[in-house]
């Protein structure tokens, strides 16, 4: 199975790119499947169903969430309605909304129906406060094992070890982690030992001209004033980024993984 992973979506230009590139990437990449964080796609902060069905049209298959999952008062039609939208499997029994499914894939390299499990789960380190991920987590990807050996696992968290130790901790038991959350594309990917493909962080898809995709001027004057400032998205040098992943659907052994940076204007 050949499976891409988009990193957060960033307001309208992240939208943008996605239409405009995935098309281009599932054709050069022979894509099976593909998955996006869209926690920051309306307006820099949050998502919404409108938001959502723009993403899906435009080629991702599921999207995955965050810390910032309830920064749009829609989402809460997305939790209750949309199978193909997954919030962190850490909040507390009866929130709305799913923290993993099992989607059917038809495999192209060897014409054959397979299926994927996706897992989204969110760190404590630094990060609001759920219930511990590194609990809440195997007994979840041992349940989804028994239906199929490919898990996909996005770990939305801001401290590094943290990532490391969460994939770790996983290895063999899944076919890849990978973090998103900090916006920056980390230049660690690699296969664990176990089979599992792991990249610290994903980075973002959006306008990397300013600072984590906002506007430079007011995320200075924030910290030069430690005064409240209105973080507009930027505009300018939009980038997609992810990462491609290889895995062997027979073991759910991850085989490649390839890190990605896609420019919208070339």
């Amino acid at each position: 199975m050949k499976l891409l992973f988009i990193g957060d979506i960033v307001g309208e230009p992240g939208r943008r790119a996605v239409k405009t590139l995935l098309p281009k990437l599932r054709e050069r990449h022979g894509l099976d499947f593909v998955i996006a964080n869209g926690e920051n796609s309306a307006g820099g902060s949050g998502i919404t169903p409108r938001m959502a069905g723009e993403i899906f049209s435009a080629g991702v298959d599921v999207i995955t969430s965050g810390d910032h999952l309830w920064d749009q008062k829609e989402v809460v039609e997305l939790l209750a309605n949309e199978k193909r939208f997954i919030r962190p499997i850490n909040y507390p029994p009866g929130t709305p909304g799913q923290g993993s499914a099992i989607f059917d894939v038809r495999c192209s390299m060897l014409d054959v129906r397979c299926s994927i499990a996706v897992v989204n789960a969110q760190g404590r380190t630094f990060m609001p406060v759920l219930e511990n991920p590194f609990l809440v987590v195997p007994p979840e990807i041992e349940r989804l094992r028994q239906q199929t050996k490919i898990i996909f696992v996005d770990f939305h968290a801001e401290a590094t070890s943290e990532k490391i130790a969460f994939a770790r901790m996983l290895d063999g038991q899944v076919s890849a982690v990978v973090g998103t959350h900090t916006h920056v594309q980390t230049a660690d990917e690699q296969i664990l030992s176990g089979g599992t493909a792991y990249l610290t962080d994903a980075g973002f898809t959006g306008p990397h001209d300013g600072c984590l995709g906002r506007e430079i001027e007011p995320v200075i004057k924030r910290f030069v004033t430690n005064m409240p400032q209105k973080f507009d998205v930027a505009k300018n040098r939009v980038l997609l980024h992810g990462a491609v992943m290889e895995i062997d659907q027979a073991s759910g052994r991850a085989v490649k993984i390839q890190r990605l940076s896609e420019s919208l204007h070339g």
